[in-house]
């Protein structure tokens, strides 16, 4: 499902304007971004939560030549997925 497809059916469910859905669902993104990039963790109950954690350099191989390289220390995203949310998807 694309982010147009998710606000197509958010519209329908809610009977607001596409518009506002549309607003409200960007609005969502660049909060969980810009939280994430000041390192904050984001939990939304029921879902799951967001966090970054640091990883150190770390040397690695090219698969495609075997040559030895130098992967250089970066912040990574996690998500953890909620309990309910776990439960959903492994009922369906």
């Amino acid at each position: 499902m694309t982010k147009k497809e998710l606000i197509v059916k958010i519209t329908k469910e809610t009977e607001l304007s596409q518009q506002a859905v549309s607003s409200v669902v960007e609005s969502m993104i660049e909060q969980i971004r810009s939280l994430l990039s000041r390192g904050d963790r984001i939990t939304l109950s029921g879902f799951g939560t967001f966090l970054t954690r640091d990883r150190a350099q770390m040397s690695g191989r090219n698969p495609q030549t075997g040559e030895s390289i130098i992967i250089p220390a970066h912040r990574a995203i996690k998500f953890t997925a909620a309990k309910k949310l776990k439960g959903a998807v492994n009922d369906s």
